[in-house]
């Protein structure tokens, strides 16, 4: 019989929780405390619960699941403690229950578990800007963003925080979006017809300008009456998304008790950050997909503590029920057996535990076959596809069309373009800018090879937007060679990949919206990959696709020679 967590086993995980570390490559604190320190706070009359998720990207009954933190919940009710729920952003994304109902499948789950606060991540825009605010009238908690801006009038969009009360007792949860998020997600959605940019998120005058943003929200908070202040914040620690890290908004704020985050898919537990002030700062995210939950206590006391959750196994009914009812709807659909591999296709180092995900910035026999998909459909010399945009690994055996759908969740559409060899090559070291380091533009690529000079500092300029600029001094990629010839600077090429990158600047690929472009948007992107499988490979990815690190196509030099 599965061991059910109680929640006395759950106060004795917080006790030990800040001996944590992160569960990360790159530390992001200098000091550990050893154990929860008393804050001046008034105290509540009993313990203040408070469980956060975030980037859930559609796994909705997957690991602990929605229904599992419904039961989890409900548990802390009945144990008499007071109980919010909240998330950190990217959960109408990633699977196919989001794709199929643009969203609104899961903010339908959220309001039946009953969340109470929400910020938007980079995905939360995914189906466009009129979409988002659609999902944000259906949501019946807040959704909430200090930084999220109407650019003409300097206002934020949203409500930049919520307070909830508990018995006289004010927690103020302050809203904070990545300011990288027009990038992420589809710079056109944030654009008015004359391709003006009519929203923001406060990136535009640097950082300086974002933290006051943010600072203004939390003094904002605190003269409405916060007792606590909770920064639910989707920025993550990645250094690729400096100086934009959650980590970097405690050190440069004041007045925030607690950052939950989210964006980056880390592991952190207990981590405490040196504030504006020096007083140190809770931070905590908990991976993805639900494989944790995270559980943060104000006490009677005020101290505060946290751990994450991992071994419940409990499961709401009525939830369960509820999400079975939803995915009913389109499950025959998404059980068809569309082709078959006879390899595993990854998108992660292979015997990793945790995974650890490579697809954003090195080749995988996944990345090759999605690019080799849009050549092979739209005939072009060249074929790119975005890293970030090749969402999970295909076991081998069967693949249904619902594996499919994961792989390519976003439904962006195959178009050509003209390009000369110039533009492929700044496209190229534009998604090489970070490397080794993540980069959801990173390029899979098909019709071409290349290296990355990894021990060569970039030279990538990007605007106030993180769009692509100019390239402004060595190139790391180098040796770059269509098929068996070298890319000529001044030749025209023609280059196929989606509307998202080609048309949109998506990722911050701006080189290619003025071009001609020869086809425009004639097949979805999941039906690509599912045509080039049939028609190319006569229904099964074989031999060709058996190495996951890919064909060679590209190279790391991370010596100088």
């Amino acid at each position: 019989m599965l061991r059910k967590l109680t929640v006395f086993l759950l106060v004795i995980l917080l006790a030990f929780s800040f001996a944590c570390k992160a569960k990360t490559e790159e530390p992001v604190v200098a000091e550990v405390t050893a154990t929860p320190e008393p804050t001046p706070e008034p105290a509540l009359d009993k313990d203040l619960a408070i469980l956060y998720t975030n980037d859930v990207h559609c796994a909705v009954d997957s690991a602990i699941g929605y229904a599992g933190v419904a039961a989890l919940k409900m548990q802390l009710l009945a144990d008499d403690c007071y109980v919010a729920l909240v998330d950190a952003g990217d959960a109408v994304q990633g699977d196919a229950i989001g794709t199929l109902s643009k969203g609104s499948y899961i903010i339908d789950i959220m309001n039946e578990v009953g969340y109470d606060v929400m910020t938007p991540g980079n995905h939360e825009f995914d189906y466009g800007m009129d979409r988002f605010m659609e999902l944000r009238d259906m949501a019946k908690f807040p959704i909430i963003s200090a930084n999220f801006m109407d650019s003409a009038t300097g206002k934020p969009v949203l409500d930049p925080y919520t307070m909830l009360t508990f018995n006289g007792i004010n927690v103020a949860f302050v809203g904070v979006s990545s300011p990288m998020t027009i990038s992420t997600s589809t710079p056109t959605f944030f654009q008015d017809a004359n391709g003006n940019f009519i929203y923001d998120f406060s990136q535009k005058d640097g950082e300086k300008a974002f933290f006051a943003v943010v600072q203004a929200a939390v003094d904002a908070a605190t003269a409405a009456g916060a007792d606590y202040v909770i920064a639910l914040t989707h920025l993550g620690i990645d250094a690729a998304t400096s100086p934009y890290t959650s980590s970097e908004l405690i050190e440069n704020t004041k007045g925030i008790d607690v950052v939950i985050d989210g964006h980056s898919h880390s592991t952190i537990e207990c981590e405490r950050v040196k504030n504006l002030d020096g007083d140190r700062v809770l931070l905590t995210q908990t991976g993805t997909k639900l494989e944790k939950v995270g559980l943060l206590y104000i006490t009677k006391d005020g101290s505060i503590s946290t751990g994450l959750v991992s071994d419940f196994m409990d499961k709401d009914p009525e939830t369960e029920a509820y999400i079975a009812q939803i995915q009913a709807q389109f499950e025959e659909l998404l059980n068809e057996v569309v082709a078959r591999t006879d390899v595993e296709l990854i998108i992660f180092e292979p015997g990793t535990d945790p995974a650890v995900r490579i697809v954003r910035n090195t080749e995988t026999n996944l990345g090759d076959l999605c690019a080799d998909a849009y050549r092979y459909i739209s005939g072009a010399d060249i074929a790119f596809v975005n890293g970030g945009g090749i969402r999970t690994s295909i076991p081998m055996g069967d693949i249904t069309y619902g594996q499919i759908i994961k792989v390519h969740p976003f439904g962006n559409e195959l178009c050509m373009v003209e390009a000369t060899g110039q533009e492929i090559l700044d496209a190229l070291e534009m998604g090489a800018r970070a490397t080794p380091a993540e980069n959801g533009g990173f390029l899979q690529v098909s019709g071409l090879t290349y290296e990355i000079h990894t021990y060569l500092p970039s030279t990538v300029t990007l605007d106030e937007n993180n769009m692509f600029v100019s390239v402004d001094g060595e190139y790391r990629v180098k040796n770059v060679m269509v098929g068996t010839e070298p890319l000529d600077l001044a030749k025209t090429y023609t280059l196929a990949c989606h509307n998202y990158l080609l048309k949109s600047a998506g990722d911050g690929y701006t080189m290619f919206q003025d071009n001609n472009f020869l086809l425009d948007s004639i097949m979805i992107d999941n039906q690509v990959l599912i045509n080039f499988i049939i028609d190319g490979l006569s229904g099964v990815v074989g031999a060709d696709y058996a190495d996951p690190h890919g064909q060679g196509r590209i190279v790391a030099v991370e010596t100088a020679p």
